[in-house]
């Protein structure tokens, strides 16, 4: 069964008054939604900060809270709202879930082996990290491992290739594609500047004087 972490929250106050004096208090103001009803609550800056990573996208949280409808809850941290200059949270959406109906989310892929691609001249684009499936949430796994080492130039890997676990459904399209092997194109060479700036041969000099007429034919003829 995946691991459950412990989270505590408090009630809290609904206001934008009410939110500041939290911050300032090293608290961070949020509500838990979903199989529950929405529940405002306030957590510990230090919770946030700390779960609020990758390792811990797709964690389930058990709720503890005096707040009776809260308490024992099964959460996910759906979304964590940041300062922009400060980097600092200002507001977190915890997902109530139900642990009988499937869930949607975003799990990460990582590529395992070395292309044998790269030793024919090619490099290892990765075309996409993740890929959103549907399943339990007692189910939901950390990542999901793609072995790309049999890859050689111009193969690519695809949703479809990835082994799923039994109770996973993948709802990205089959078609989409993970890592491909794509040869490296060498860099052209460019018109050297000074080609570039040549002025044409027949071309004037700029601010040069147009030439002159004849002056004999410039000269009326005499009677």
């Amino acid at each position: 069964m995946k691991q459950r972490l412990d989270l505590s929250v408090e009630a809290r106050e609904s206001g934008k008054h009410h939110s500041r004096a939290l911050r300032n208090a090293n608290k961070v103001p949020g509500v838990i939604y979903g199989a529950v009803e929405n529940t405002n609550v306030v957590v510990d800056i230090r919770d946030v900060v700390k779960y609020n990573t990758r390792a811990y996208e797709n964690a389930l949280f058990n709720i503890k809270s005096p707040i009776g409808s809260a308490n024992g809850k099964v959460v996910l941290i759906k979304s964590v709202d940041v300062h922009p200059l400060t980097r600092r949270p200002v507001h977190v959406d915890f997902f109530a879930l139900d642990l009988k109906k499937s869930v949607r989310v975003n799990i990460e892929i990582r590529l395992e082996g070395k292309p044998i691609g790269l030793a024919e001249g090619g490099l290892l684009n990765v075309v996409h990290r993740q890929i959103e499936i549907e399943c339990l949430p007692t189910e939901i796994p950390d990542f999901i491992t793609a072995d790309v080492s049999n890859l050689g130039v111009g193969d690519a890997l695809h949703v479809s290739d990835l082994n799923i676990a039994a109770g996973l459904k993948v709802l990205t399209r089959p078609e989409e594609t993970i890592a491909v092997v794509a040869i490296q194109e060498e860099e052209t060479a460019t018109p050297s500047a000074a080609a570039e700036a040549a002025p044409a041969a027949a071309a004037p000099a700029a601010g040069a004087a147009a030439p002159k007429a004849d002056a004999k034919a410039a000269t009326p003829a005499k009677k």
